[in-house]
């Protein structure tokens, strides 16, 4: 589902106990950052923590702008088995990836940069999966776990 972007305040969307953002743009990368760091504060996680969502909600939706030109960052907060987290996900119907675990290897690159877009975000994050479709676009799910001994 994408949304016209006439500015930040449209490119945003509240659903329920989610936020979704538009990605179409750099101001839009930023945007979603923020959001994450909002849900995370909120939740409870350490500067660290939301330094980490940060960069790989930023990660994952350069490759969004880089390979698929626009899709949509989701985030909200998830409770599961007694632990509190937050999930993010970067859905875009472009390309697609053909070779994931290439892509999920360190330095690999298809564009001009350093290869730490999906393997830097999976290092930073407690769960990380990435659905792809060569014809269907990519989902990559993360997650962060305020309380991982819960």
């Amino acid at each position: 589902m994408h949304y016209s972007t006439s500015g930040l305040e449209s490119a945003r969307r509240h659903v329920g106990d989610e936020v979704r953002v538009v990605i179409e743009s750099d101001s839009d990368i930023v945007l979603a950052r923020e959001h994450g760091r909002l849900i995370g504060k909120k939740l409870g996680f350490s500067a660290t923590d939301l330094t980490l969502i940060a960069t790989a909600i930023s990660e994952v939706a350069r490759n969004i702008l880089v390979f698929a030109k626009n899709g949509e960052i989701v985030i909200r907060e998830i409770n599961e088995h007694g632990r509190t987290g937050i999930q993010i996900m970067a859905k875009d119907n472009g390309p697609g990836i053909p070779d994931i675990a290439l892509a999920m290897q360190e330095g690999y690159s298809t564009g001009k940069g350093l290869g730490m877009g999906l393997p830097g975000s999976r290092r930073l994050m407690d769960e990380f999966q990435v659905i792809s479709s060569v014809a269907d676009g990519t989902i990559v799910e993360m997650k962060k776990w305020v309380n991982k001994n819960g």
